[in-house]
């Protein structure tokens, strides 16, 4: 058994494939129903965000990679572990770490991911158990500490104002432009919120949802548009910025050719931060529309990253220390069913023992039975309580699995019926293995 992510990111995959393979709610907990078919896998989280997409697993009795793998090549239509990564046990463990800490996003120490993972956690209890439970808290924990502790999250971008600032290589500044901002969720708030900073004298929002979207737009001093004005009214604005939640493109290339043949000659910078793409990329083919995306970023990713980059090693020491707090609980759950069989079988002696003795001694009063059975009971527990103790705080320090597997010898434990006593926690820690 083992812990395993199987995953494809930015790191790897370019934007056609992250947005074929992003899933929305609804097709999250039947995906993980389906790699449980078959007990490939036991408990299963899957974390989908504009960067992403990440089976996080714990292992069954069959091939959870292989069956990871299967999953998301079918749902790409083309073999996707070509674009990705397999991360297993403690790597597995400081990958969530340092995904839930904004260590590994594109714009790294970026707070948005660390609420995405609280998400994709909470939408998938019901296919999660005990270990990734504990898990996604303690990545959640770890994400808080090194904001908390470290200065890796101070001054920070987002994806929504990395997006406003790769604008500039167009306007150079935005004081004075129009802006309108298509979506109400997150994204869009932190857009806004960053357009204002950069004093963009007026910005829309559109929404198909106009309640939402009015209540953004009061926020931010921006006018709300019901979604089919949003059109008509990209004529008079300088830049678009996209984030909505539609599974395919909505902002066609006949509704900017239209609106842009009323601009007369100003350009129309449109930003499309959404995955799955919300802007046809024919778009970028009209006269005087300059379209960026997702994988246009980089510039902007690059000088956020260095300016990083002296915070980083404070942020791993203390990913590092609590991969081996989360990782000495899973060894010290490997002692749990060994221990629960051998109280078991202590029992069952104690039991025959019993009825062995009221069988030679049949004239005893029911006070002297009561007596004499307390007696073992208690005499039991006391031969037992320090060996479990031991037992379990050998597990925890890592030296632990050796001697399991010893009072499973010593003590004649029956190694199937051990297995089949397990809940869903792995036994030992498997081979370190790397398939990225």
């Amino acid at each position: 058994m083992a812990v395993i992510v199987v995953g494809v990111s930015h790191h790897g995959a370019p934007l056609d494939v992250r947005e074929r393979l992003a899933f929305r709610g609804p097709d999250v907990l039947p995906a993980l129903a389906h790699l449980r078919d078959g007990a490939r896998t036991r408990e299963g989280v899957l974390l989908s965000t504009c960067n992403r997409t990440e089976l996080y697993l714990v292992e069954g009795e069959g091939d959870a990679v292989s069956a990871g793998w299967a999953l998301l090549s079918q749902r790409l239509d083309a073999d996707a572990s070509a674009y990705g990564y397999v991360r297993r046990d403690r790597d597995a463990v400081a990958h969530l770490f340092r995904v839930a800490s904004g260590m590994d996003s594109m714009v790294v120490g970026e707070a948005q991911i660390h609420g995405q993972v609280r998400d994709a956690w909470e939408g998938c209890r019901p296919a999660a158990g005990t270990v990734l439970n504990r898990l996604f808290q303690s990545a959640l924990l770890v994400g808080g500490r090194v904001r908390s502790e470290t200065t890796l999250g101070h001054g920070a971008l987002s994806v929504s104002s990395a997006a406003v600032q790769l604008s500039k290589k167009i306007f150079g500044r935005l004081a004075g432009r129009r802006a309108m901002v298509l979506g109400a969720g997150e994204m869009a708030e932190l857009a806004l919120a960053s357009l204002q900073q950069e004093g963009v004298r007026a910005a829309v929002v559109a929404n198909r949802t106009f309640a939402r979207a009015s209540e953004l737009a009061a926020q931010y001093g921006a006018t709300a548009v019901h979604y089919d004005d949003a059109w008509e009214a990209l004529a008079d604005v300088d830049l678009l910025l996209c984030s909505t939640a539609a599974p395919r493109p909505v902002v066609s290339a006949e509704r900017v050719r239209a609106a842009v043949a009323r601009r007369g000659d100003r350009p129309l910078c449109i930003l499309d931060i959404a995955v799955p793409r919300d802007v046809d990329p024919a778009v970028a083919q009209l006269d005087n529309v300059f379209l960026y995306d997702m994988d246009d970023l980089h510039a902007v990713v690059n000088s956020n990253l260095a300016r990083r980059h002296g915070a980083l090693p404070a942020a791993e020491a203390v990913v590092t220390a609590e991969v081996e707090k989360f990782w000495q609980w899973v060894a010290g759950l490997a002692a749990v069913p060994v221990l629960t069989q051998f109280r078991d079988e202590m029992n069952r002696m104690r039991d025959r023992e019993l009825a062995e003795t009221f069988r030679r001694i049949p004239d005893l009063t029911a006070d002297q039975r009561a007596a004499v059975d307390h007696f073992s009971h208690s005499l039991m527990n006391k031969f037992l309580h320090e060996p479990t103790v031991r037992l379990r705080a050998a597990a925890a320090n890592g030296h632990g699995l050796g001697i399991v597997d010893a009072a499973r010898y010593l003590f004649a434990l029956d190694e199937r019926d051990v297995s089949s006593s397990r809940t869903d926690v792995p036994p030992r820690e498997p081979e370190r293995r790397d398939d990225s």
